[in-house]
């Protein structure tokens, strides 16, 4: 697999505060990484990062071979990066169909397709932003990502919030693109147990920088090590 994205040496914040401390990875083209580490440690600045809403102030980012430090996240989001927020930031006065239409680009993701994988979207389809359940609303802000084709997909603690049962599904989906390798993942979750199995490979950060970075099988099959770095949140 070619290589799609790296971060050498990023140094990120907000303002004059610096989040993020010298982090370098690396992600191939159809590759899957957990994103891991306890509340306040960097992770959603480092998506943030990606995307161009926090301020990178050393460091090089590399997407497809191409420096995006100076691109906003428009043209980010153009050039194949998808984001879901924690916040989900979907269009409140548009309905669910316009959602999706309004950021439309050409690929295997249309608007079938995202109503096959997400039924609950089709049944709501007239229905605005603002009438939808906080799952719902989950299940628009990653459609809505699809619908941009994106070649990585950013997921910002999906499951936030969510009941048991819209979560795992939530879950298979993440898990049948995983497998179906045609749209790199970088997944943020504070319960490692949740999305270690379906991803191949895993950085933990402590205080904005990395604190450990290898497979995610070999994370996984040392419960100690993930104590240590996660405390309950590896539970």
């Amino acid at each position: 697999m070619s290589e799609l994205l790296r971060m050498d040496d990023v140094w990120s914040g907000y303002g004059e505060a610096i989040v993020l401390e010298g982090i370098s990875l690396a992600l191939d083209e159809g590759d899957s990484l957990a994103l891991l580490g306890r509340n306040g440690m960097g992770k959603t600045t480092l998506i943030a990062t990606l995307m161009g809403a926090a301020r990178q102030t050393r460091g090089a980012i590399r997407f497809n071979g191409q420096d995006i430090a100076r691109l906003a996240g428009h043209r980010r989001a153009h050039a194949g990066l998808g984001w879901v927020p924690q916040e989900r930031d979907i269009f409140a006065s548009l309905t669910v169909e316009e959602n999706l239409r309004v950021v439309a680009r050409p690929g295997p993701w249309n608007l079938e397709r995202v109503y096959a994988t997400f039924a609950r979207l089709h049944e709501r389809r007239a229905n605005m932003g603002n009438q939808l359940s906080g799952g719902e609303q989950q299940m628009l802000a990653m459609g809505r990502a699809l619908m941009l084709n994106p070649r990585l997909l950013l997921l910002d603690e999906p499951l936030e919030g969510l009941a048991p049962l819209i979560a795992q599904d939530l879950l298979r989906v993440v898990g049948e693109m995983v497998q179906e390798g045609r749209t790199a993942v970088i997944l943020v979750e504070q319960h490692a147990h949740q999305i270690l199995p379906l991803t191949r490979q895993a950085v933990v950060l402590e205080r904005g920088r990395v604190a450990w970075q290898g497979a995610s099988e070999t994370l996984s099959a040392q419960p100690g090590l993930l104590d240590r770095l996660l405390g309950v949140g590896a539970r």
